[in-house]
């Protein structure tokens, strides 16, 4: 599991905040608490299973 806030996994993957922030709300993705500045936290391994299963 690699948690990252939700811009550095815009920095990896090209998906925006406001996409991952709907995604977090809708149940797609996991929400994995904050950071210490209060950032959202994502698993970035699961980033790119959404996108596969999207595009199908």
């Amino acid at each position: 599991m690699t948690l990252v806030d939700l811009y550095a996994a815009e920095l990896a993957t090209g998906i925006r905040p406001g996409t991952l922030r709907v995604w977090l709300h809708r149940g797609k993705i996991t929400h994995h608490g904050h950071d210490q500045a209060g950032r959202t936290l994502v698993d970035l391994e699961e980033l790119p299973a959404t996108l596969t299963a999207k595009a199908a």
